[in-house]
């Protein structure tokens, strides 16, 4: 599933942004990201509606949008996009090639140890 993320946490809409392939839970309610889990915040985070259960950093996740402007309207920077999800990426925003004033080329992402994630989750505290 491709997403837009962005890193909130002390970032003033101009924390590092990307486009990635995520997998997501059987809930649908933790996104696995980059060696991350993110998990939603129910309205709990300031500026965001997931946060890292490791480190408490708060992200926003959203589907990818359709005119190609995913950053929030106040916000800048460059956003990583993913080598592997670039064509999937022009099929969604109907255009041929990358726009690199916006977007920049990297490697794939490396996968999320779900089951790492999902311990940590249902370890009993005692």
């Amino acid at each position: 599933m491709l997403k837009y993320l962005e890193l909130k946490s002390g970032q003033n809409d101009q924390g590092p942004a990307w486009i990635a392939r995520v997998k997501l839970s059987k809930s649908g309610r933790t996104v696995y990201f980059n060696g991350k889990a993110l998990k939603r915040a129910d309205g709990q985070g300031i500026s965001a509606n997931y946060f890292d259960l490791e480190t408490g950093e708060e992200y926003w996740v959203s589907g990818v949008k359709k005119n190609g402007q995913d950053r929030h309207w106040a916000g800048a920077g460059i956003v990583w996009i993913e080598s592997g999800v670039v064509a999937e990426y022009l099929k969604i925003i109907g255009a041929d090639k990358i726009d690199e004033c916006r977007l920049k080329v990297i490697a794939d992402l490396p996968e999320t140890e779900v089951e790492k994630f999902r311990n940590l989750e249902n370890t009993r505290l005692t």
